[in-house]
């Protein structure tokens, strides 16, 4: 898959409204401790973590049932325990550009072990006209596959040369969607190349390939969950007070107004490429844009299943009620904006910003763009610099 990025891309008619210093308070007159905050969203953080590992334990399974038994029944079966596992790993992507140990510190690798993307499938297997592409076909060079050389592959001789994480499994489970966007389909690779004597070679190492990364995606989940009911929870709950919050505001602020506005979702809609697509092979991508975004909103409520409480949305509101009003507002359209745009995704963008459907993704994209530069008003308003 190309990576075109247009970091600095402007996204136009952004509208921003003024926030009125009537109703802002000094924010030494917090009445909530910003230690409780941050508290709650460690819990939140810690949560989240350990249902995403639920999820893939549970595609871990469904993939070494295949792996044993490969028929038609259990592929699809592994299909849907992927698709699954997205749902609770995407709103963990609002942990990012927190400085936390998902992209940063002695973890740095950790993100791009989990979710790297995009992925040059010709890295990893047989490609459209090449059916000996990729380290599966390659067993001179490759004579034995184990965690320890698909670990080290990964992201070896550009970001794109991803071997390992959510994006490799679902490349091995659906293939190249090599079809037009109007057909709505996503990739058809059959469940036979998996099958000895089947219809693409080494089917052997590509069971093996498979079981491996599936291995590997708990192990590296679980050195989150570790981090965060450990040694990095201990550091976080430590930091000065308004510099944990700045991370979090930060993080999210990160997330809405450039990695899913711009990287997401902007810079394949200005492409008209489904090859831009965050989970282009299985046509999930609506599912990642809208549980991105649900993880910011649980980041700014301070809410994700059982944890619940103080958060920056409470901090804001009692220092300056307006410019939470505003947020507010802002986010709740984000998500009405959001929800709007068309499923599958690849539809939505194939005839560009001109287009009924392109103009949502691009009204969507102004949207959370908005909410995020927004958000970075907070800093001030909180009394953090």
């Amino acid at each position: 898959m190309r990576k075109i990025t247009f970091a600095l891309m402007t996204c136009s008619a952004i509208f921003f409204t003024s926030c009125s210093d009537d109703d802002t308070e000094s924010p030494e007159n917090n009445t909530i401790d910003r230690r409780t905050v941050t508290s709650n969203y460690a819990d939140l953080v810690l949560a989240n973590y350990q249902a995403a590992m639920v999820d893939a334990e549970a595609l871990e399974t469904a993939i070494a049932t295949f792996v044993a038994d490969p028929t038609e029944v259990n592929f699809n079966a592994a299909k849907e325990a992927w698709l699954v596992s997205r749902e609770s790993y995407g709103p963990s992507e609002a942990f990012r550009f927190a400085n936390g140990p998902i992209d940063s510190g002695d973890t740095e690798e950790i993100e791009g072990f989990l979710n790297s993307w995009p992925l040059d499938e010709v890295f990893i297997d047989y490609v459209d006209g090449d059916a000996a592409a990729g380290i599966i076909n390659d067993d001179t060079t490759f004579p034995t596959l184990s965690k320890e050389v698909l670990s080290g592959e990964n992201g070896n001789g550009g970001e794109e040369n991803v071997a390992i994480g959510y994006h490799a499994i679902e490349f091995l489970l659906w293939g190249q969607d090599l079809t037009a966007p109007s057909e709505n389909m996503a990739g058809q690779r059959p469940y036979t190349d998996f099958v000895d004597g089947g219809t693409a070679a080494n089917q052997d190492r590509r069971r093996e390939y498979l079981a491996i990364v599936a291995d590997l995606l708990t192990d590296h989940l679980q050195v989150m969950i570790d981090e965060w009911s450990g040694a990095y929870k201990t550091t976080f709950l430590a930091l000065d007070e308004n510099e944990a919050l700045d991370n979090m505001i930060s993080s999210i602020s990160e997330l809405s107004r450039s990695e899913l506005a711009i990287e997401r979702m902007s810079v394949a809609l200005v492409n008209q490429d489904q090859e831009d697509e965050h989970s282009c092979f299985s046509d999930n991508t609506h599912r990642d844009i809208r549980l991105n975004l649900q993880g910011i909103v649980n980041v700014y409520k301070g809410t994700y299943g059982n944890v619940s409480g103080n958060s920056l949305e409470d901090l804001i509101k009692e220092v300056d009620a307006d410019l939470a009003s505003e947020l507010n507002t802002l986010l709740t359209t984000a998500q009405t904006q959001v929800d709007a745009t068309l499923d599958p995704f690849d539809l939505a963008i194939v005839e560009g910003t001109t287009s009924t459907e392109g103009a949502k993704v691009q009204t969507a994209v102004q949207a959370l763009v908005a909410f995020g530069d927004k958000l970075l008003e907070a800093r001030p308003a909180l009394g953090i610099n």
